[in-house]
């Protein structure tokens, strides 16, 4: 089925999907294992993840177990298995188990590194461009989006807050690709609304706001 959104002239249109993309979710996901796990074709990895990350919210935050006394019970629970392993093996005649060491290079601390300060001083450099004023819409969305923001960390904990976000992650995406004309219309129509009502707020609210003329940069 198509999926419609309104445009200025309040037609709807078959033409575009939200947001006006024109790419499949798995591309726009990357198209590679990211894509694989967050729409679900593999099911049986994307059960496995969402399955330890809701044991370990739920031993955190339900259970209310400490990190360190986890994982010192884990590491108590491995030394015994392998004590008894290693030590039953040799009357099975069975060769011991081995543990394959983990090697963290140097080269990919350095590449997680450059990709957070990248992210990082490009999410700063828009913050500063939208205080800046220049769009008034853009600015008071970002305001409003804060302070929501703000308001759920307040009523619950990062780490709620954390899985929260995985599950949203995890489960937006895969439903939405498959209910996509449905949700599209529904989007559409909810935004057009929306643009109606700023658009009166704005002719009777903002536009009467005294604001002086904002220096752009020199080059």
């Amino acid at each position: 089925m198509p999926s419609y959104y309104y445009t200025s002239d309040d037609e709807p249109s078959s033409t575009r999907s939200l947001f006006g993309r024109r790419r499949p979710l798995h591309d726009i996901f990357g198209g590679r294992k990211v894509a694989d796990i967050v729409l679900w074709r593999n099911k049986q990895l994307s059960g496995g993840i969402l399955g330890v990350v809701t044991l370990i919210w739920f031993l955190f935050e339900v259970v209310e177990y400490h990190f360190l006394t986890l994982l010192c019970h884990i590491s108590i629970a491995s030394m015994l298995l392998l004590f008894i392993w290693s030590n039953g093996a040799a009357l099975f005649n069975k060769a011991p188990p081995k543990i394959p060491e983990m090697i963290l290079s140097e080269r990919a601390f350095k590449d997680v590194a450059l990709i957070i300060h990248a992210k990082l001083n490009r999410f700063l450099s828009f913050l500063h461009d939208i205080s800046r004023g220049k769009d008034l819409k853009l600015f008071l969305l970002t305001l409003v989006s804060l302070w929501m923001v703000s308001v759920l960390g307040s009523c619950c904990s990062s780490l709620s807050l954390l899985y929260f976000g995985i599950l949203c992650i995890m489960t937006i995406p895969v439903l939405y690709e498959k209910y996509e004309s449905d949700v599209d219309r529904i989007v559409y129509k909810g935004s057009y609304d929306l643009k109606r009502m700023y658009s009166t707020f704005d002719q009777k609210v903002l536009n009467k706001i005294p604001r002086g003329p904002v220096k752009e940069k020199k080059f």
